[in-house]
């Protein structure tokens, strides 16, 4: 009997490889441009770029880690990749030259290794590592909101909502339908997506007859403001051009899709549902939500640039006002985990188990979470509440952006303009007494 069982494993596994392979030249998925006509199949799915008739093998390229086989359908984990995006022809095209890979899937490895919420160690992943896990890599560049097709007019297509669509379409068929969760998880653009979408998946397994599987969202770092900029700039370029600009001219050219509750509440300015306090409210799938308090993406559009120089008294006190800005849209947040650190992106780091928020970890959170009945020392809802970046002492590791070394606490901090007496004074403490608990780590 035993070797038996080891037998049909075997012989499990190699069907699956075997059918894989075969499946994996008809996924039904192009990316953005296309370049001649790909007569060989049917393709109901676009990302950036398809190349000389072939769809460059292949767009949604999914990376299954299937620990435990198909059989074990209770958690399905689809992970959405992030990568900015680009809102007009001009931004489009040199995201093209220069960042190919958000665009297209010619170089794309064929394996990666899972790390952080994807990896199938115990040690690394303690909840999660034997989950049923898709990695679904970003070629759309539409913060996974299109439905757009290539065009005459366009040689680009945006069908981030569509892939999304096509590859649980596409899980049905392997096992999906037996599911008792599926969550939908993403990093920056992709933790927007997470917001996008959730509630549109939701609908979607019930219109298939699936409603029993219940779909929850983990957004991270991907709760952006639309606020004002520190320096306004021209917009010609995604990381210069200010974040309500640029929505609003992506939202048109990508043809995106919005939750439909957001859509009827910003009719005619559906771009606010692309703004995680803006899109939340509307909701009806359950999403927790992870976001840096001062987010090094949101600075970066912000046009705060951390790098060279130290920072001026006026940075300064916008980084800290940002602080406040988000902990003020996150008050109406159940589940969260708000750690003051200056980062982006946490939930496939393999340092994720590291950073801790009142003295609960981000997994433990999760867990917490993720349990039908989680008892009252489970905690759901982690902010700091601590003023500046990095005021706690578990932020990953900062380096210098120029030499590449590592810098502690009080050396970050005098980059940033830190005025220790100053500080003190509003603490209410010594400026020795803060001098030392910085050094310390505290």
């Amino acid at each position: 009997v035993v070797v038996g069982l080891c037998r049909w494993m075997v012989l499990y596994v190699m069907c699956n490889v075997v059918v894989g392979l075969c499946r994996w030249m008809i996924l039904y998925v192009m990316c953005n441009v296309v370049v001649g006509l790909c007569r060989w199949m049917v393709l109901y799915v676009m990302c950036n770029v398809v190349v000389g008739g072939w769809y460059s093998m292949s767009c949604v390229m999914l990376l299954l880690v299937c620990v435990g086989g198909w059989y074990c359908m209770s958690c399905v984990m689809l992970v959405c990749v992030g990568g900015w995006y680009c809102f007009n022809g001009q931004t489009c095209d040199t995201r093209y030259q220069t960042m190919r890979r958000f665009m297209s899937s010619l170089k794309w490895p064929r394996t990666r290794t899972g790390t952080g919420i994807l990896s199938p160690q115990p040690e690394e992943n303690p909840y999660w590592w034997n989950a049923n896990m898709v990695f679904i890599p970003y070629c759309s560049s539409d913060a996974w909101s299109g439905a757009s097709a290539k065009t005459d007019q366009s040689d680009y297509a945006f069908m981030g909502s569509v892939i999304i669509k096509e590859v649980v379409n596409e899980l049905l068929t392997k096992g999906l339908d037996s599911a008792k969760v599926l969550l939908l998880a993403g990093s920056s653009a992709g933790g927007t997506g997470v917001l996008l979408n959730v509630d549109r998946v939701a609908e979607h397994l019930e219109s298939r007859g699936h409603g029993e599987i219940q779909v929850r969202g983990l957004a991270d770092s991907g709760w952006f403001l639309d606020n004002k900029q520190y320096r306004s700039t021209d917009c010609h370029s995604t990381i210069s051009c200010d974040p309500t600009e640029a929505i609003r001219r992506g939202i048109r050219y990508w043809g995106s899709m919005v939750p439909e509750s957001c859509r009827q509440t910003h009719l005619g300015e559906e771009w606010n549902c692309f703004f995680g306090y803006k899109v939340y409210p509307t909701l009806k799938s359950p999403v927790f939500v992870v976001q840096w308090l001062f987010d090094e993406a949101q600075l970066t559009v912000d046009n705060i640039h951390l790098t060279g120089h130290p920072v001026h008294e006026g940075q300064w006190r916008y980084i800290q006002n940002l602080g406040n800005e988000l902990r003020n849209t996150l008050k109406d947040v159940p589940a969260l985990f708000a750690p003051a650190c200056l980062s982006h992106e946490v939930i496939t780091r393999n340092y994720w188990m590291d950073i801790q928020v009142k003295g609960t970890s981000l997994p433990r959170a999760l867990h917490c979470w993720d349990r039908a009945s989680p008892p009252r020392s489970c905690p759901l809802r982690l902010i700091d509440s601590c003023p500046w970046p990095h005021c706690n002492p578990t932020c990953p590791t900062i380096r210098d952006q120029i030499t590449g070394q590592e810098m502690s606490v009080i050396q970050f901090l005098k980059h940033m303009g830190f005025d220790v007496a100053k500080m003190a004074q509003q603490q209410g403490m010594d400026a020795g007494k803060l001098l030392g608990m910085l050094n310390n780590g505290n």
